[in-house]
């Protein structure tokens, strides 16, 4: 009697929102990709770097404006934003992953944290990465070409939907994926496809009617086109549906990631 009194399941004591559990397993992952900064922070730089050289070496900035400024001015805040969104989505998928992979995710299913506290902690370092990227990302352009900022307010916010929504389609992702091919399937067939044919390279105002559509069904779209907007002032899409359909969909994709963990989605037997 007494052993079955010491040993029963103890009455949760610290309110509604563990928010010291949350905020510790949110600097673990915050922690996790500082280690590796090499690979997190300056090999999504690096390659932001190279595209804009070979691209404006290859075009020349004096083939033309695109939406009114030069064409290296168009294409950097579209590299910055394609870099965000695929490591947001990187940081959260491989965080599950290599969980599931060494065994050590049960650790994070025995603590004292419900599914509300660990997707949001694991999606907020996604999208913690993602904007030290972006703040990097447009110091160090800024020192080789120009850069406009037309208003920081919409940088941050599209940059934040749009993390929070990888963040969250890289947490799903983690979840079902298996094994490393499965994550590299969504990476070549789902993230890079739907980044690059999102307005990065161009404005869709040169595509055909039709494929103008198809872009802007998108929602990648939106999330270039708002985040450059914030630099140089202009759009191909209405940013205020843009705002709306982003903030929308990060809703979306967070309860689909809150509820698959809490049902226990290919992580409890």
């Amino acid at each position: 009697m007494e052993i079955q009194k010491k040993y029963q399941i103890g009455v949760r004591r610290f309110g509604l929102v563990n928010w010291i559990g949350a905020y510790n397993l949110y600097v673990k992952e915050v922690n996790r990709f500082f280690i590796v900064w090499a690979q997190t922070l300056l090999s999504p730089l690096i390659s932001s770097l190279l595209f804009l050289s070979v691209l404006s070496l290859a075009i020349g900035n004096e083939r033309g404006n695109v939406l009114g400024f030069p064409f290296i001015s168009f294409l950097a805040p579209g590299l910055i934003a394609m870099s965000i969104i695929q490591q947001s989505f990187a940081h959260s998928s491989s965080s599950l992953m290599i969980g599931k992979i060494q065994g050590n995710i049960i650790d994070t299913l025995l603590a004292p944290l419900s599914a509300t506290e660990v997707t949001i902690a694991i999606i907020l370092a996604a999208v913690t990465r993602s904007i030290i990227i972006t703040i990097i990302s447009i110091i160090v352009f800024s020192l080789i070409i120009e850069i406009y900022i037309y208003n920081i307010y919409y940088i941050f916010v599209f940059a934040f939907l749009g993390s929070f929504i990888l963040g969250s389609l890289g947490f799903i992702a983690g979840l079902w994926a298996e094994k490393f091919d499965h994550m590299a399937t969504v990476t070549n067939f789902i993230i890079t496809p739907l980044s690059f044919l999102s307005g990065v390279f161009y404005s869709v105002d040169r595509l055909p009617g039709f494929f103008q559509s198809i872009s802007k069904i998108n929602p990648f779209f939106y999330m270039i086109d708002g985040f450059r907007f914030g630099f140089l002032g202009v759009s191909d899409g209405s940013i205020s549906y843009g705002l709306i359909f982003l903030t929308i969909l990060s809703v979306i994709m967070w309860l689909i990631s809150y509820y698959l963990f809490k049902i226990g989605y290919k992580i409890k037997s």
